[in-house]
């Protein structure tokens, strides 16, 4: 088979949506975890609230990875049979995924920002976990549009017909 230039712009946006909110996740999920081993060592009680504090930011990488699953069953890479996509469909697709890739990867950080302050008040006053919880949640509410965003964009925006 052939690869067309649209072909390459479309594994580049899959790539975008998976890796991009990855890292993010990555990144937040480590910033809580660094800041709650200190506070697990003096008492081990607190692995619970600490942990829920740490999934929060995995949830964008999670997002990310759903988008590019999409994306691949709308190029029909599971199938065997590839669009071969136009350079213009190709730029679409990179369109479509920048959403979950941009907005999934800046506030996984964010939030695991907001989740390891949230660890502070996890050592000092554990029955308020509600509150960082919440606090870390309000982060999440952006990368969940963006991911609403790109998945109506791949699955109802993009009018991919590719070359024969």
């Amino acid at each position: 088979m052939d690869v067309t230039v649209g072909m390459i712009l479309g594994f580049l946006g899959i790539a975008l949506a998976v890796a991009l909110p990855g890292v993010g996740s990555a990144t937040g999920v480590g910033l809580v975890g660094s800041a709650g081993s200190g506070v697990v060592t003096e008492d081990p009680d607190k692995f619970g609230q600490i942990l829920l504090l740490q999934v929060l930011p995995g949830t964008q990488g999670i997002y990310g990875l759903l988008a590019g699953f999409v994306l691949m069953m709308k190029l029909g890479v599971f199938s065997g049979n590839v669009l071969r996509l136009t350079t213009f469909e190709g730029f679409l697709v990179i369109m479509a995924v920048l959403p979950i890739a941009i907005v999934g990867w800046l506030s996984a950080i964010h939030q695991g920002k907001v989740a390891a302050a949230g660890v502070g008040v996890v050592a000092k006053r554990p029955e308020e976990l509600g509150k960082p919880v919440t606090f870390a949640a309000m982060v999440e509410t952006y990368a969940v549009l963006a991911f609403l965003a790109s998945l109506l964009l791949i699955m109802f925006g993009l009018p991919l017909k590719g070359v024969a």
